[in-house]
């Protein structure tokens, strides 16, 4: 669940930055899919730490 939220809002955040730097609708594309593959795979590993840490 973790890692799902994490990549729509990496999404929405990729959107916001492109559009901000001036990009069309492909760079908003790109963006998006950039930050919500590097924002899922880091809210990934923090639920695997998690997951660790909390099963002692």
């Amino acid at each position: 669940m973790l890692t799902i939220i994490a990549a729509v809002l990496g999404a929405l955040r990729g959107i916001v930055r492109a559009r901000k730097l001036g990009g069309n609708r492909l760079d908003m594309i790109q963006y998006a899919c950039g930050h919500a593959i590097a924002f899922g795979l880091l809210a990934t590993l923090v639920g695997i730490i998690l997951a660790r840490f909390l099963s002692l």
